[in-house]
């Protein structure tokens, strides 16, 4: 069972959040989301438990719960909406071609 963690301090890390949950049943993986860019934790997180009955168990057990100062928001993962940000999979960008300004005044000079 893949439980959603948030509210997570900066400071927490995979290790602690394995430590925190592993008392409620085997823990199969732990994963803090953090920026791309920086490596900043984004303040939260997924641990996947080895059963429903153990992530149930996790989840009344560590919901509130404060943890290096922070009372964690634990819940079970909902699964990803369709395409990224659900936005219906299609990526980002403008339409139309070029990708200068339109009309008189911002159009391209040739």
């Amino acid at each position: 069972m893949k439980i959603y963690v948030g509210n997570l301090s900066y400071e927490v890390t995979e290790d602690d959040l394995r430590m925190a949950f592993e008392q409620f049943g085997q823990t199969e993986s732990v994963a803090i989301i953090k920026d791309k860019f920086s490596g900043q934790s984004k303040g939260f997180g997924f641990v996947e438990m080895a059963s429903k009955s153990e992530g149930q168990a996790a989840i009344e057990g560590m919901n509130g719960k404060e943890l290096k100062g922070r009372a964690l928001n634990v819940n079970e993962a909902r699964p990803r909406p369709e395409g990224r940000n659900g936005r219906g999979g299609f990526g980002g960008g403008r339409g139309g071609q070029g990708g200068g300004k339109s009309g008189p005044k911002g159009g391209r000079r040739f």
